[in-house]
């Protein structure tokens, strides 16, 4: 059976014959090095193949509602705003819910709620974008970071246990690249040490785990909803929590248009309409409006891309040295499969996954990203940089003496080595199934030849950092 019957063979059945073999073949010459790619590279097909990419999808009913704000001149004003949180709150299950000006400011205001503050620490895993915790630097805070689990890339629960001091705050568990973290244990943790648990769902909006929306479990959710995430709507961000003090602090905190209206009178009698924080969140109601929208079709987008990446999954899944992410819990599922990512074994294939990944982008055209986040706990932002420039570094500002947050972290194995054992799946919008199976082909021919590729000089490329 030749590569391209494999595919076909797969594509009726879900599961190829011949189970366990990388694929039949290994005698063509690769498009890396001049060979013919198996996605022709003719501006049409290229253009169609770039469709198969673009998010998010915007309709005229978002357009109008955008529009008939401008038309009312309503940007600045909370009506829809209000209305939008309100559904988005119901569409999660969530009592109350706040919008923001984007994730990083809804990730802030969270900290800032829970009450971290001057010599606190605040546990976050070391692979993930910067603003899961970043905000904590601002309001005196460490972050002290812990490793995640190899395979789904979210905190590791006994890493976590074993960086708890006595100054713990909280911990942001992040739903990474759609996975969800394994909450059970890590609730059971949290409430056994009176720490709080705050859920970044901005690669996972509207995903399970055993059931229970993701931002729902901890105390409080924050994501970003910004153009490029599953939930697309614009620069914006959204909090959401059962507890009605949080909600309320959380406007406190940066909110000042609503204090009368959502507030109880002894809350901002005190400080009039003030923030506490000094800063203004308020998002504009154009992009209020646009959620709305996307609430409407949301889900069906989203369960369309789960069929197309299951689909993807289900032809390459005898490819040996790469495994499917998915989760393993019951009633669990990856959101809207945000920078996806497969494991990559580059013992199995001999080659780094820089390389692999450089094959399969010549042969489709693009779609493919090697590694994942840079390791936080490498970046001087958070041990030793003096970001205000009063001669000490904000993060051990306020620690005992003697205490680093280098010493706080200590070795991440895990974290320390991840990039090389993972890379970005193609995040397909729509079901196309002969583009889909154009992409499985051009991973089981990379497989196959994959011979060619040793002794490739990789050393000016580079992990796709984020």
């Amino acid at each position: 059976m030749d590569r391209r019957q494999f595919i076909k063979s797969a594509a009726a059945v879900s599961a190829a014959a011949g189970a366990g073999c990388i694929t039949a073949g290994g005698t063509e010459k690769l498009a890396l090095f001049g060979g013919k790619s198996v996605i022709s590279q003719d501006a049409a097909t290229q253009a169609k193949r770039a469709e198969m990419f673009a998010w998010p999808i915007v309709n005229d009913a978002m357009r109008k509602a955008s529009d008939d704000v401008l038309k009312n001149r309503a940007m600045s004003k909370t009506d829809i705003a209000k209305e939008f949180e309100a559904k988005f709150a119901e569409w999660n299950g969530a009592k109350y819910a706040l919008c923001t000006l984007n994730g990083t400011t809804a990730l802030n205001t969270a900290f800032w709620v829970v009450g971290v503050g001057p010599g606190d620490e605040v546990i976050c895993p070391s692979i993930t974008m910067w603003a899961s915790c970043s905000g904590v630097v601002n309001i005196g805070g460490t972050v002290v970071f812990c490793d995640v689990k190899p395979d789904d890339l979210t905190v590791d629960p006994v890493s976590f246990e074993k960086h708890i001091t006595p100054r713990t705050k909280a911990i942001v568990v992040v739903h990474y690249m759609g996975s969800p973290c394994d909450m059970d244990p890590i609730m059971k943790i949290a409430r056994k040490h009176n720490i709080k648990v705050i859920e970044d769902v901005s690669h996972a909006q509207g995903g399970l785990y055993k059931g229970r929306k993701l931002g729902t479990i901890g105390d409080i959710g924050a994501m970003s909803l910004m153009s490029s995430k599953s939930f697309a709507i614009g620069e914006a961000g959204m909090f959401i929590t059962d507890n009605e003090h949080y909600w309320h602090r959380a406007i406190q905190w940066s909110s000042y248009a609503r204090f009368k209206t959502s507030l109880p009178r002894k809350m901002w009698e005190r400080t009039w309409n003030i923030p506490l924080g000094g800063i203004k969140n308020r998002l504009n109601q154009c992009t209020c409006a646009v959620g709305i929208e996307q609430l409407k079709k949301y889900d069906a987008e989203r369960a369309e891309i789960e069929e197309a990446m299951l689909y993807y999954h289900s032809l390459i899944k005898d490819v040996k040295g790469l495994k499917i992410i998915y989760p393993k819990y019951e009633k669990s599922n990856k959101a809207g499969w945000y920078a996806s990512r497969c494991k990559y074994d580059p013992e199995v294939f001999g080659v780094d996954n820089k390389t692999f990944v450089a094959a399969l982008n010549a042969e489709t055209g693009g779609g493919y990203t090697s590694g994942c986040n840079f390791p936080m706990h490498w970046s001087s932002v958070y041990n030793d940089e003096d970001i205000f420039g009063n001669g000490l570094p904000p993060v051990s500002r306020y620690l005992p003496k003697g205490v680093t947050p280098k010493a706080l972290t200590g070795t991440l194995p895990v974290a320390d080595k991840i990039n090389d054992y993972v890379f970005g799946d193609p995040w397909f919008k729509h079901f196309d199934k002969p583009m889909i199976e154009q992409y499985a082909e051009a991973v089981h021919k990379v497989a196959a030849n994959v011979a060619q590729l040793k002794g490739y000089d990789s050393s000016k490329l580079q992990h796709t950092y984020w």
